[in-house]
C-alpha cells in the first residue's frame, strides 16, 4: 500500500478549518451514533447483519462494524475483497457473481488465506456455467497447492426479487443451481441470496413494502422447492438500507446487507422515513471552499472530480437557515451555488461549506482517504485519517 501524504497525518489534532479542499469528511460522531443504532436494531429483531464494505471501502472501517456486532462485510468484487484480505479483515461475502477463470483463480487462492487465518469466504453464483467455473478454479487451486483436503467455499444461489440485474427467476431454476452446487465438494449451498436494490430508493413508504413483500413472496416459493429437495436452506441475505425494516419483520431473512446506514447520502434523504426505520444522519461530507463569487452566485472548488452525480447533485450542509444554498453543476472542478429561496445569503469569497454527497460509494471511490472529525462541522478536530484501501478496486 502506498502511505498517505504527510499533510493528512499532520491534520491529527488540528481544528477542521485547517482541512484543505475539496476533501471527504466523515463527521465521527454522527457516524457512530449510526452504526450504535444498527447494531440496536439487529440485535433487538434477532439477526445477522453483514454490511456492504463497498461503501467505505476501508478495512479499518470494517473492522470496526464488525466490532460493534457486524458478522463480516460484504463486497462486490474480487479486488475489494482482496483488500479487506490484507487490511485484516477475513469474514467476507463476495455478493456478485465472478465468472472470468483469472477472477475465480483469485477467489480460490483468497478462500485458502482467509482460512488460514480462521475466516471465511463466500460468493454468489447464478448460472450453472458459473458454478462449475467456480468448482473447476477451487479443484486447481488445491492441487497447486497440493493441499491434502479442499478449502470449501460458501455459495449462495442469487434469485432477480424485482432488481431486474442479476439472478436466476426464483423457483425451479433456483433448485437447479442448488443441486449443482451440491454436486462439488469444494462448494457448500449456503442459502439465497435476495436483494432488492430499486427498492432502496423507491421513494414512498408503501412502493418500499409492496417491492418487499413481493420479494418475500419469491423467496418463500423458492425456499419451498429447494426444501422439497430435502435440501435445507440455512439463510437467506439481503436488503439495504432503504428497506432493512422489511426484511428484518418478515421471518424469511436471516442476514442484512444495509451499508449505506453508515453515511447516508443526498439520495436516501429523499425517501419517506418509514416510523419503525432506525434514525440515520449524514455524516459524510465534501468540505469544499467559495473560490469565486458573484451578484448571482458564488462558486466553490469541488466539482464531479470530487463527488459522484450519478444519484443526482450534492446538497449543500446549511448551518441555519439563512444561508441556505441549492448545488449547480458547474463541471469538473467547481460548483455552482445560489441561494435556495429569498432572503437566503450568498457565501463570501474563502467561505468553507460541506456538501452531502448524492451517493455515498461512488463518492468514496474518488478519494484516497476520509478525514475523521470529532465535535462537530464548525468547531471540531481532525481524529483519525482513514485511507480508502479499496479505491479502484473494480476487478
Amino acid at each position: 500500500m502506498s502511505t498517505l501524504p504527510n499533510s493528512l497525518a499532520d491534520l491529527i489534532g488540528k481544528p477542521v478549518n485547517d482541512i484543505d479542499t475539496p476533501a471527504l469528511v466523515i463527521d465521527l460522531d454522527a457516524m457512530k451514533r449510526n452504526l450504535a443504532r444498527m447494531a440496536e436494531f439487529a440485535k433487538k429483531h434477532n439477526i445477522r447483519w453483514r454490511p456492504h464494505a463497498k461503501l467505505h471501502k476501508s478495512s479499518t472501517l470494517a473492522k470496526m462494524q464488525m466490532r460493534a456486532g457486524a458478522i463480516g462485510v460484504c463486497v462486490q468484487k474480487t479486488s475489494e475483497a482482496e483488500a479487506m484480505v490484507a487490511g485484516g479483515v477475513y469474514n467476507i461475502y463476495i455478493s456478485n457473481e465472478v465468472i472470468a477463470p483469472g477472477k475465480l483463480a483469485r477467489v480460490a487462492a483468497l478462500t485458502q488465506k482467509v482460512a488460514a487465518q480462521g475466516g471465511h469466504l463466500a460468493i454468489a453464483v447464478d448460472s450453472t456455467e458459473g458454478v462449475i467455473r467456480l468448482a473447476q478454479a477451487m479443484t486447481e487451486a488445491r492441487i497447486a497447492n497440493k493441499s491434502a483436503g479442499a478449502t470449501v467455499i460458501d455459495v449462495f444461489v442469487e434469485i432477480d426479487v424485482g432488481q431486474g440485474r442479476c439472478g436466476v427467476e426464483p423457483g425451479a431454476a433456483a433448485v437447479t443451481l442448488v443441486l449443482e452446487i451440491r454436486k462439488h465438494p469444494a462448494l457448500r449451498f449456503a442459502g439465497l441470496q435476495a436483494y432488492h436494490g430499486k427498492a432502496q430508493h423507491m421513494r414512498s413508504a408503501q412502493e418500499r413494502r409492496d417491492a418487499i413483500a413481493k420479494a418475500v413472496e419469491a423467496v418463500m416459493l423458492t425456499r419451498k422447492l429447494i426444501e422439497a429437495q430435502g435440501i435445507t436452506v440455512e439463510l437467506v441475505t439481503g436488503a439495504g438500507t432503504g428497506s432493512l425494516i422489511l426484511e428484518a419483520a418478515s421471518g424469511v431473512y436471516g442476514e442484512l446487507q444495509a451499508g449505506s446506514f453508515m453515511f447516508m447520502d443526498a439520495d436516501y434523504a429523499q425517501n419517506e422515513r418509514d416510523p419503525s426505520q432506525p434514525q440515520f444522519e449524514h455524516a459524510l461530507f465534501v468540505k469544499t471552499q467559495v473560490v469565486s463569487t458573484h451578484a448571482g452566485h458564488a462558486v466553490c472548488d469541488a466539482g464531479h472530480k470530487s463527488h459522484a452525480i450519478d444519484s443526482g447533485l450534492p446538497l449543500v450542509h446549511a448551518f441555519d437557515s439563512e444561508s441556505e444554498l441549492i448545488f449547480f453543476n458547474g463541471g469538473d472542478e467547481h460548483g455552482i451555488l445560489r441561494p435556495a429561496g429569498d432572503g437566503k445569503r450568498l457565501p463570501g469569497l474563502g467561505s468553507m461549506l460541506w456538501l452531502i454527497p448524492g451517493h455515498c460509494d461512488p463518492t468514496v471511490n474518488l478519494h484516497d482517504a476520509m478525514i475523521g472529525v470529532v465535535g462537530g462541522l464548525r468547531h471540531g478536530t481532525v481524529q483519525r485519517i482513514y485511507r480508502v484501501d479499496a479505491r479502484g478496486a473494480l476487478t
